[in-house]
């Protein structure tokens, strides 16, 4: 039986106590951080909330419910489906980090992923 990696959520700000396949969540870059420090393995914009989705729900917490849903629907279709297959492919030989810059983690989009994956993991 092959090990179950895990995947696991952090902000992108700050050292980093997770091991693993660093990967940066959000669409946009996130504000003071240089490339290096990121020290990113891959930037998945594709697996990220669309631009139209994350401008409808502007971080209004009162949303946050339907944000999920409208999100997890577009994790379930192209492109961004593609991308999830790809970090189930990282988490079959190594756990999985899962980077975002936003201060309100329980209610964002990376916690939806976060939800997302390990749910179907």
């Amino acid at each position: 039986m092959a090990q179950r990696h895990e995947f696991k959520l952090e902000r992108i700000y700050g050292t980093s106590a997770s091991n693993g396949y660093r990967v940066l969540v959000d669409r946009l870059w996130p504000r003071g951080v240089s490339k290096k420090d990121a020290a990113l393995d891959e930037w998945l914009k594709d697996v990220a909330p669309t631009t139209d989705l994350r401008k409808w729900y502007n971080h209004d917490v009162s949303l946050f419910d339907e944000f999920a849903d409208r999100y997890r629907s577009e994790l379930d279709n192209p492109p961004a489906s593609l991308a999830v297959e790809h970090l189930f492919d990282v988490a079959r030989s190594r756990n999985v980090v899962l980077l975002t810059a936003t201060r309100d983690v329980p209610h964002s989009g990376g916690k939806v992923l976060l939800d997302h994956l390990n749910d179907k993991h």
